[in-house]
Formats: C-alpha cells, structure tokens, sequence
C-alpha cells in the first residue's frame, strides 16, 4: 500500500462517554457533533445507520436489530460505554421522508416520539444496566424524549422554546 495522508491518532485506550446510534445522513452531521460536545460527549462509539433508533424500534429485518444490538454490547464491553444516545431525524428517508406523514410535521414528532419510546424499551429490556437517553432532530434543532411524561408528544417546532 501506498501512504496518501499522514495523520497521528491517540493511540490510548479509551472509555466510550456513550454509544450514539443516529442516522448516517449528513444533514444532521453538523448539529449532532456540537450537541454531544455541548453535552460533553467526547468519546462516542458512533452506530450510524439508516433510521438511527428505527433500528431498534421497527426493524425491516430482525438481523439488523441483533447486530446493531450486538454493536452496542460491544461498546461496552470495548470502551466501557454505561449510556446510549438514540436519534432519530426529521424527514428522514428511512421512515419514508416527511412525505410519509402528509407533510404533518406534528405526525412526524408524535411519530418518532413513539419509536425512540420502543427503541428505548427494546434496549433496557435487552440491557437491563445501560442507561438511554431518546433525541429527535429536526432542522431548527435537538428535542430531548421526556422520560417524566411518557404519553407527552415532542413539541411541534412552531411552539417549542427549546
């Protein structure tokens, strides 16, 4: 093989801050690094995958659902990661895009509200120790799943103060 970029990574072992399973689209790319910066997310183990939490909620295949699993089992076990983060994104092609939710952007939230729920019962149901934490992203930014309020739906984005 031939060198093209010379680059020096930490060569340290690390402990894992959490495990963030979000989308792989790049839209939201930007605004998911400074949100785990702002929260002081510095190492992550990133599980990026079409849908991000979808994986774990409502899966096209139940091998998807075991190997992401088995992604998050092996954070722990690597880097010692205790937390998972789950995303999900609006408009989001893996849920159909906003398109799917007739433009609604109130059935979109109630929607995805929904899956991080599931998502998040799948994992403490499967992981009994780890500890989850439910985001939804949209354009104008991040909306934190309110364990307190289970039946509460995500604020609709024109009257939301977050």
């Amino acid at each position: 093989m031939k060198k093209v970029f010379h680059f020096d990574s930490q060569t340290d072992l690390y402990r894992a801050d959490a495990c963030v399973v979000s989308c792989f689209d790049a839209r939201f790319e930007l605004v998911t690094r400074k949100f785990l910066k702002k929260r002081g997310i510095w190492w992550a183990d990133p599980l990026k995958i079409a849908g991000g939490a979808k994986l774990f909620a409502s899966p096209a295949d139940e091998s998807e659902r075991s190997f992401a699993l088995s992604q998050v089992r092996t954070s722990m076990r690597l880097h010692r990661t205790h937390r998972v983060m789950l995303m999900v994104h609006s408009d989001c092609g893996a849920y159909g895009g906003l398109q799917a939710f007739g433009g609604n952007e109130e059935r979109e939230a109630a929607n995805h509200e929904s899956e991080l729920r599931c998502a998040e019962a799948f994992l403490k149901s499967n992981i009994p120790t780890i500890e989850v934490e439910c985001f939804y992203l949209r354009f104008t930014g991040v909306w934190a799943l309110d364990p307190a309020q289970p039946d509460r739906v995500l604020d609709s984005p024109a009257t939301s103060q977050d």
